[in-house]
């Protein structure tokens, strides 16, 4: 929940800078205003400690810097294509505003991304539970039929090699299932700029200099886990 939060706090602050951008405001300005306006909500998502540097800014602090910081934090990865933005347009003199509306875009599609592949883990996800629980239930069930399951599962030979082989297929399931899960959940490398150089939004509108977008590595694990 925590990164769900901040992770939107980013695209706040990306939609927040360039419309102030776009209004005519500087960069130092812009950041000033989308601070003072978001108030305490940016500091309880995006982190204490980058905000107060990104407030630090007016003073000539590093805002890349601090942009970097939110991005080490859960949810906070597309902080750090903020950086590269602000720093690629402090060099070369293009439009921050318009970098920062690609990378809104790219973390848009990636966080509808990531909620359709949590969508397609309940498969595998109930699989796991089902795993987990079915052998307690299959004991329970001779129970009830008067079978005594764990009086010959503990003390025949045939039970201790059924209940042996049981435990390592049930580790084995367990185990796959959770490397598929993890496998998909994996984050993407959100900063890759030979991935991003050259390539185009959704808008048809070129990604731009040096890291201003997000990569979608993820739908290649989606499909390599289904």
């Amino acid at each position: 929940m925590e990164a769900r939060r901040r992770s939107a706090a980013v695209i706040d602050l990306c939609a927040g800078l360039s419309a102030e951008l776009r209004s005519g405001a500087t960069a130092e300005q812009a950041l000033n205003a989308v601070i003072t306006r978001s108030g305490p909500e940016l500091w309880s998502t995006l982190g204490a400690e980058p905000t107060a540097r990104l407030t630090a800014a007016r003073y000539g602090a590093d805002v890349p810097a601090a942009l970097r910081l939110a991005a080490e934090m859960p949810g906070g990865r597309g902080a750090a294509a903020v950086a590269a933005c602000w720093e690629v347009t402090t060099v070369s003199g293009t439009s921050l505003a318009v970098g920062l509306d690609q990378v809104a875009e790219a973390l848009r599609a990636d966080r509808a991304l990531a909620e359709e592949i949590a969508g397609e883990l309940a498969g595998p996800r109930a699989t796991a539970v089902m795993l987990a629980v079915l052998p307690f239930v299959g004991a329970l069930l001779g129970l009830a039929l008067g079978a005594q399951p764990v009086r010959i599962l503990l003390h025949t030979p045939v039970g201790l090699g059924c209940l042996l082989g049981g435990v390592l297929l049930e580790a084995a399931g367990l185990w796959w299932t959770s490397r598929i899960v993890r496998a998909v959940e994996a984050p993407t490398d959100a900063l890759e700029p030979s991935k991003t150089r050259g390539r185009r939004s959704e808008t048809g509108q070129p990604y731009g200099t040096l890291a201003c977008g997000l990569s979608r590595t993820r739908t290649a694990a989606l499909g390599a886990g289904a």
